[in-house]
């Protein structure tokens, strides 16, 4: 195969030294050849070069074939190192708290000029034009995707819910900053180079110095996992404001010193562009959604064609002279968001993109970025795009915590926000990249930008996690737990339904509970649903909020509500739903039991999920934020032989509580109290003690005697409890005592999770646990080996932070 060139690209070629630093093989150039062109009967004759092309796959060593002289091994091969790179970088810049972007951006500057692209060898075996032509459009491709992605996950619907504060914030944010970026820029316009200063290109600049990307705040709180705090949301919501600003003014100020009928053309495409998408593919869209069957999958055939519909709209937007990633971008914003298509397109593409196609994105970051070419070109050529830079992110963040000031945001949440909205990411790496190929930017001009966008994001994010912490609302000094709740008293409970197929074990728990007219319960039941095929989080009170059709669980309502009616004034339930991500749902239900006042959240284990880090995040993150007790209900489903509702009843209820001492287990003996109450309730009490009472610390305990001995005064007289205790050296001798009591015939065990243990009564049972989130004991006890079909219950109580 050959590559036909004109004679003066090969002499450019010399004059710039490529033949002697080796970027050219003179070994693959042909003798030079005329060609003569006819054109209007006219002949014209032209020197070509014809430079020959190895085939793209290699044909093996074992046959002496060189497999870095050929393209697509050589493609593959740069994914291995950009890939290699950026995971040692991610290892190496985690503990500092940098964001995944950083350690990509710096491995793609490593693979460029700067470092290994400035070696001879790596230059003329890794660099090759072919290579280099895969790797640019794979590039392309990986930000297409992207921008695809994160436009099916943006909800245009959240600007109707932003407040002034919202609103007052991106505005403010926004054009202080663009206004005194440009009036620098002018200032110094004899200095600036001629095509930055173009009235455009100054626009373009100054527009990416005033907008904060959504997509770029999404990606680093989901990191930092502040998706749904408080912090969090109002970032999310400001910036998708600014985001719609931002779209508007980029896409029209490039047009700024075109012809008038080029501009007009290109609005007239643009419209019509945006009037297909909203009027054609949206409701298409919305159809396939529609007629999706709940918990279905959508049709291959319709994914297959939307993925697709990225490389038309792409074309598309490139031909009206539209930026290439916009058609993306819009198709993206078209597509319903949530569970149904946007969930299976995010599933299906953002694999590819992440893994595949962005490293080759950063790759052709780093082809542009050139250290030594920054260095050559001098400080004078670039000192006013540093100085607009520079006043650009300083005027932002300082108008920005002006504004919060003013509304009496708190000193650190304002600071914490203004970081927020300076980081920078993947949107302003491909505004660079379009600005490269329009000319706007320069090599040296590039690299400058892509080191600030470096230096803002690496000192901003770790700043924020320092000022910021989303826990400290949870540290409350007021003891809100059962046991010091009132026994007259309403006991308010956040009861968190994770699967709603489970919610029959966890209306069994409540009753079995025994609320009373004297003892109501106050329910806050909410329902945990993980936030995918889009980036917002949701938290909907239901009395006060319409749920969207795709988050509803009206048949479990309606079995709540069926079975308060059964209760009447004992029990009183409210609803929420929570759409977020699963490791940062534990926020959502601590803010929920902090405003309710709650003395205990229960959640559901299903033991399935052991394995699954996201679903343990849930229990696990819950147990050390929660500004109340909590119980953890492992329901093995045996008490489903009772009639809920009814006087129906196999036998009456026999229960055990395992009290190994400390203050969860004083919980639990509390918690079990109450259910004694309940005439159908048998309850069995064993007390685990180390012999010679070794190593028992003597505040726990006394307090551990005092609780026991209330119990035992207050049911002296009830015949349908019974206590003892145990004797034991180690943690063999306590398992064996639970096997000993246990007859395969109790309904429930209930038992404290860890605090306060005595380690001696746990001795050499740490290798048995698979479940951090129940204790040792309570992980034993839920196991399939354990003998019988009891549920179990693990309580926590409150741990005090204030």
């Amino acid at each position: 195969m050959t590559r036909v060139f004109p004679v003066q690209r090969l002499l450019q070629a010399s004059n710039n030294g490529l033949l002697q630093k080796g970027l050219i093989n003179p070994a693959h150039i042909l003798p030079q050849n005329m060609v003569n062109i006819t054109i209007n009967n006219s002949t014209f004759s032209y020197p070509i070069l014809c430079h020959s092309v190895q085939d793209s796959h290699s044909v093996a060593i074992f046959y002496g074939d060189n497999p870095f002289v050929h393209s697509f091994s050589l493609v593959m091969f740069n994914l291995m190192i950009i890939t290699a790179i950026t995971s040692i970088f991610r290892i190496l810049l985690k503990p500092l708290k940098q964001p995944l972007i950083i350690s990509q951006i710096i491995a793609g500057v490593i693979v460029g000029p700067s470092f290994l692209g400035g070696i001879r060898w790596f230059q003329s075996n890794m660099e090759t034009e072919s290579t280099k032509f895969l790797i640019k459009n794979l590039g392309k491709m990986g930000f297409m995707f992207f921008v695809f992605v994160y436009g099916v996950k943006m909800d245009p619907t959240l600007l109707k819910k932003s407040g002034k504060l919202h609103l007052s914030t991106s505005l403010i944010g926004i054009i202080i900053p663009i206004t005194i970026v440009v009036a620098v820029a002018l200032s110094m316009k004899k200095i600036t180079d001629k095509q930055e200063a173009m009235i455009p290109s100054l626009g373009a600049i100054a527009g990416y110095l005033g907008v904060t990307s959504f997509p770029v705040l999404y990606i680093i709180l989901k990191e930092f996992n502040l998706l749904n705090s408080d912090m969090g949301r109002f970032a999310l919501y400001t910036a998708l404001i600014g985001d719609t600003l931002g779209m508007i003014f980029v896409v029209f100020v490039e047009k700024g010193e075109t012809k008038m009928l080029t501009t007009l053309w290109y609005i007239i495409s643009f419209v019509g562009f945006l009037a297909f998408l909203a009027f054609i593919v949206r409701p298409i869209m919305t159809w396939i959604n529609n007629n999706t069957p709940q918990g279905h999958p959508v049709q291959q055939s319709f994914v297959v064609a939307i993925l697709l519909g990225v490389f038309v709209m792409g074309f598309v937007t490139d031909m009206f002279g539209i930026a290439i990633c916009n058609g993306p971008l819009f198709l993206g914003l078209v597509i319903p968001d949530g569970p149904g298509v946007g969930a299976t397109l995010v599933k299906k593409a953002e694999t590819i993109m992440s893994d595949l196609l962005l490293p080759f994105s950063f790759i052709m970051v780093g082809s542009y970025t050139d250290f030594y070419a920054m260095s050559a070109s001098g400080w004078s050529s670039l000192s006013p795009l540093f100085v607009m830079v520079v006043t650009g992110y300083i005027i932002k963040f300082i108008s920005i915590w002006i504004v919060l000031y003013f509304w009496r945001m708190p000193l650190r949440n304002g600071l914490a926000v203004s970081l927020i909205m300076s980081l920078r990411g993947h949107v302003e790496l491909i505004l660079f990249v379009a600005w490269m190929e329009k000319k706007i930017l320069k090599v040296p001009a590039f690299t400058l930008l892509i080191i600030m966008t470096v230096a803002v994001t690496a000192t901003c994010s770790p700043l924020i996690n320092i000022l910021y912490d989303p826990t400290k609302p949870y540290m409350v000094s007021q003891r809100r737990n059962i046991q010091h709740n009132p026994p007259d008293q309403e006991l308010r409970i956040v009861l968190c339904i994770l699967d709603t197929e489970a919610i029959n074990g966890l209306i069994r728990l409540l009753d079995i509970s025994n609320p009373t007219s004297s003892s109501p319960f106050s329910i806050s039941v909410v329902r945990l649903t993980e936030l995918v095929g889009r980036s917002s989080p949701l938290f909907i009170d239901h009395e006060k909020q319409q749920v969207p059709p795709i988050y509803q669980w009206t048949n479990t309502i309606n079995v709540l509500e069926h079975h308060q009616e059964l209760k009447g004034m004992s029990m009183q339930l409210h609803f929420f739903t929570s759409v977020a991500p699963k490791q940062s749902m534990f926020r959502d239900i601590c803010e929920l039991a902090l405003e309710q006042e709650a003395s205990l959240i229960i959640l559901p284990f299903d033991s399935a999920d052991v394995h699954d880090h996201a679903a343990r995040a849930v229990n696990s993150q819950v147990l050390n934020n929660a500004p109340c007790s909590v119980a953890i209900f492992v329901d093995k489903g045996l008490l489903e032989i009772n009639k809920i509702g009814s006087s129906i009843r196999r036998t009456p209820y026999r229960f055990a509580v395992l009290f190994l001492g400390g203050g969860d287990a004083r919980e639990a003996l509390v918690y079990a109290d109450r259910m004694v109450a309940n005439q159908d309730v048998f309850l069995e009490v064993v007390r685990f003690l180390p012999e010679n009472f070794l190593r028992y610390n003597d505040i726990e305990r006394k307090l551990d005697d005092g609780i026991v001995t209330w119990f035992c005064v207050k049911n002296e007289m009830t015949q349908r409890v019974v206590y003892r205790e145990v004797l034991v050296r180690n943690g063999e001798e306590t398992i064996e005592r639970i096997q000993d009591m246990n007859d395969g015939a109790f309904d429930l065990f209930i038992v404290g999770r860890k605090h306060g243990i005595n380690p001696i009564l746990l001795t050499g049972l740490s290798e048995w646990s698979e479940s951090e989130d129940l204790g040792l004991i309570g992980d034993y006890i839920s196991s399939a080996d354990f003998f019988g079909s009891a549920s179990v219950l693990v309580v926590q109580q409150q741990i005090l932070r204030g």
